[in-house]
């Protein structure tokens, strides 16, 4: 009996570890203008813009921001750049991923605890 109530109690152990890593790879997205982004890559975004950026020939040849010819630019922010309102996204993404996107306070927010 008692290593049948050692190994339930074993068992329901390892589910709360799985479950409070599950909670733990479980990431934060933020939808905007048809766009699902994770916040992660927000939160980027701000560092990539403050590194250096292409040369300026690059960059006078296209009307994209910047930020988009850099080569860590996450996966998911690229199709952003082929919008013709890439720079009011990025600046709009910013903007909620400030709003403690962590906590579902904007509504834009999902996958948050």
């Amino acid at each position: 009996m008692a290593g049948r109530a050692g190994a339930g109690l074993l068992l329901c152990g390892v589910a709360v570890v799985f479950l409070v890593l599950l909670q733990g790879t479980q990431s934060v997205y933020i939808q905007y203008q048809g766009f699902q982004v994770q916040l992660k890559s927000v939160k980027m975004l701000s560092e990539l813009e403050g590194q250096g950026m292409p040369s300026p020939r690059l960059q006078a040849q296209s009307f994209q921001p910047s930020v988009c010819h850099h080569p860590a630019l996450p996966l998911d922010l690229q199709p952003i750049c082929a919008s013709g309102e890439a720079a009011s996204i990025f600046q709009a993404l910013r903007t909620i991923a400030g709003d403690d996107c962590e906590l579902c306070v904007n509504v834009a927010c999902t996958g948050c605890g």
